[in-house]
Formats: C-alpha cells, sequence, structure tokens
C-alpha cells in the first residue's frame, strides 16, 4: 500500500487480536516513531512496550489505580480487563524538557506524532490499533508505574495488533467544508 493511499484510509480497530507485529515489526514501529517532527532534536518522547507478561503487569497497575482511587468493583474489573483488547501495547510519555525556544506544547504534540508514524507503521505492515487516551494518562498511580517524571505527559496508549474484525479497506472521502479556510 503506498503511503497517501495508507493515510486517507487511515481508522481504528477496537477488537485486536493475535498475532502481534514479531521484534522486527516493532523495530520498524518504534523507528517511525522516532522520525515524528522534532523542533530542536529533542526527541521528547519515550515509549514503553508491553507484550505477553508487560501486559499483565500493566493490568495489575490498572486495577491498582482504580482501586486507590476508590472507583468501585465495576470500574476496577473493567481496569484490569482493558490491556488484554490487544496483543501489543505501546504507551508514549511525552518528556518534556525545559527548552527556550521549544515550549512544552510543542513537545506534547511532537510525541503525539509519534503515535499517529507508530500507528501508521503498524497498519503498513499489515496489523491495525487504536490510539486510547482517558483519565489513565493522567493517573498518579499508573503515571508512577510507568515512570512519569513530574513534568511528563503520557499521550496515548497504543494498541495494537490483528483486527479481530474485517473493516472495509477504504473509507469516503472527508468533507473538508466545515474545516478549511483558504486566505
Amino acid at each position: 500500500m503506498d503511503a497517501l493511499t495508507l493515510l486517507l484510509n487511515r481508522r481504528s480497530a477496537s477488537r485486536l487480536t493475535t498475532p502481534a507485529p514479531n521484534n522486527q515489526q516493532l523495530e520498524a514501529i518504534l523507528q517511525a516513531g522516532m522520525r515524528a517532527p522534532d523542533h530542536g532534536a529533542l526527541k521528547p518522547w519515550h515509549f514503553v512496550v508491553m507484550k505477553e507478561d508487560g501486559i499483565e503487569r500493566f493490568s495489575q497497575l490498572l486495577h491498582k489505580a482504580a482501586v486507590v482511587s476508590q472507583l468501585g468493583a465495576e470500574v476496577e474489573e473493567k481496569a484490569k480487563n482493558a490491556p488484554f483488547r490487544a496483543p501489543l501495547i505501546i504507551t508514549v510519555i511525552a518528556k518534556v524538557k525545559a527548552h527556550p525556544k521549544v515550549p512544552e506544547w510543542e513537545q506534547i504534540v511532537a510525541a503525539g506524532c509519534c503515535v499517529q508514524a507508530m500507528q501508521m507503521a503498524a497498519v503498513a505492515q499489515g496489523y491495525s490499533g487504536i490510539w486510547r487516551s482517558g483519565s489513565w494518562t493522567h493517573d498518579p498511580v499508573v503515571r508512577a508505574g510507568l515512570g512519569c517524571g513530574e513534568h511528563d505527559h503520557i499521550v496515548g496508549f497504543l494498541y495494537l495488533g490483528t483486527p479481530a474484525l474485517k473493516a472495509p479497506t477504504t473509507v469516503s472521502p472527508a468533507d473538508l467544508t466545515d474545516f478549511v479556510t483558504y486566505f
């Protein structure tokens, strides 16, 4: 699939199964993330890869966070099961650095670009994924468990694997009317 077709037909897949990308494919996915736009060459990001036992540890971490926050049995169970929605998860953390020309927001956006690049690299290799965020990105137990510093931001959890449901390979073009102004 050529790059433009890949980008114009991007979609998320929330139901993922095995197989996950193998080590060589994962390396390509991570390398794609490293190519994100990066003003100042700061590389203001860090990737936490979870597969196999890492998925189980992440499950325990989310469960602990739900218990500590006293979110109730239903949320605790949901938190515990969430990581098993895919065989591979990459957490992307913006490692914000003080810089006179590159503000915090720009470093966070750069880390977000990593997620997009990695998802596209996975799709280019025949896999699919979904970028998830939500309250766990701000949770102190989750942040500590993933090694976040005070100024770090979890920009998302990239769930990757093989789509469990066959989705159409193309999507209808978007109506740009409400989204584009020519100046």
